[in-house]
């Protein structure tokens, strides 16, 4: 993940938000999240990296229900 490109800085944004957040992080508060952080990045931008963040990082990241997303670190035993 290069924070030196838009979507490395969105990636970045998401796992921050998902590490202060281990009961999960909802789609929709992800998205206005990231256009609050940086609101000119383009929206599909920003939905298209929510919406890929499963097949990118399954090492990282699950769902543990639809739209809900949490670090692999709090998923229960």
């Amino acid at each position: 993940m290069s924070k030196d490109t838009i979507t490395g800085r969105i990636y970045e944004k998401i796992f921050e938000l998902l590490e202060e957040q281990p009961e999960g992080v909802r789609w929709v508060d992800l998205s206005a999240e990231i256009k609050l952080f940086v609101p000119a990045f383009h929206p599909k931008t920003v939905n298209g990296c929510v919406w890929k963040l499963i097949e990118k990082y399954p090492d990282k990241v699950y769902k543990p229900e639809k739209g809900l997303f949490r670090l692999l670190k709090y998923k229960p035993a």
